[in-house]
């Protein structure tokens, strides 16, 4: 006879069953495949045949592509600056709106609007703004004296991928806030009060008081936003097609275009994997980041 604890044990897996199989099939199986494609020369053509295995070919021309080399350094860069920026701009909008002032509910309702929208939505609304010809953001700043003609924000390799970054940060920042504010509403405002009495200036509380309380939230906040942002893809698709000059042609863009524009499937799988391993790299620090602020809070409490 089964125990107690043996028959919950294999009921639990009986009931996870269903889910583990659906997980192998749209995780597991297409890793697999595409793994195995990385070794070989597939192409997406009709009538190219079985493709035949070139063992790490692709993986040494990925290496060795100074294409894919430049399209990491611009994903690095839209990556750290656009999760920087997010960083201070939620923390500061967070402050603010941690504050008593009239309208406070109403205001906090309004900044969660970028993040609900759709990222397509939001990519065709910037990208109707930035336009060269009839764009509310070349019409304001020559208004304001600080254009004398419209440019074009998007066309120019130049301005294009920083452009792209501020309609990201504009969209993803109220994630930063929404976390750092809940954090902050946890903190106990007789803290504030005896600091205020001790003589401690608005930054020395800030530093003393606010920024331990909110660092697990912000760093949690900080990591995910740099994974999601080192895939970008869509808002780059919608916006400008990863030109011009290939100035906005990220690694998920460029795995994209390897595959399905160029039909190269053994290459694409290979860029495909590459990338999957620099963020696992990413998930990795984000893992040895939580176990360390867990260690940390435990020595504290003790």
């Amino acid at each position: 006879m089964l125990s107690l604890q043996q028959r919950e044990h294999r009921q639990a897996w009986v009931l996870l069953a269903p889910m583990l199989l659906m997980m192998f099939l749209l995780t597991a199986w297409p890793l697999f495949r595409t793994v195995w494609l990385s070794f070989t020369d597939a192409a997406l053509i009709a009538g190219s045949g079985e493709p035949n295995w070139i063992g790490l070919d692709n993986y040494f021309y990925a290496l060795t592509d100074p294409d894919f080399v430049a399209a990491i350094g611009r994903t690095l860069w839209f990556t750290i600056a656009s999760v920087l920026i997010e960083g201070v701009l939620g923390v500061l909008v967070a402050l603010l709106l941690n504050q008593p002032f009239y309208g406070r509910n109403m205001l906090r309702v309004l900044v969660i609007l970028p993040w609900a929208l759709p990222t397509i939505v939001n990519a065709m609304m910037w990208r109707l703004n930035f336009n060269p010809d009839y764009g509310s953001v070349n019409a304001l700043l020559t208004q304001l004296g600080l254009l004398d003609h419209y440019r074009s924000w998007l066309g120019s390799p130049d301005s294009a991928l920083n452009t792209v970054m501020l309609a990201d940060i504009w969209k993803n920042y109220p994630l930063v806030t929404l976390l750092v504010l809940a954090a902050m509403q946890s903190i106990p405002e007789d803290l504030y009060e005896a600091a205020r009495l001790d003589g401690a200036s608005a930054f020395r509380r800030f530093n003393a008081i606010t920024l331990p309380a909110i660092a697990g939230p912000l760093s949690v906040a900080l990591v995910l936003r740099t994974i999601d942002a080192f895939k970008i893809f869509d808002i780059i698709y919608v916006m400008t097609r990863g030109g011009p000059v290939d100035s906005t042609k990220t690694l998920s863009f460029f795995v994209y275009q390897e595959s399905f524009s160029y039909l190269r499937a053994g290459s694409g799988a290979a860029y495909a994997i590459l990338m999957t391993l620099m963020c696992s790299v990413l998930i990795a620090l984000y893992m040895l980041m939580l176990l360390r602020q867990r260690r940390r809070s435990k020595v504290s409490e003790t």
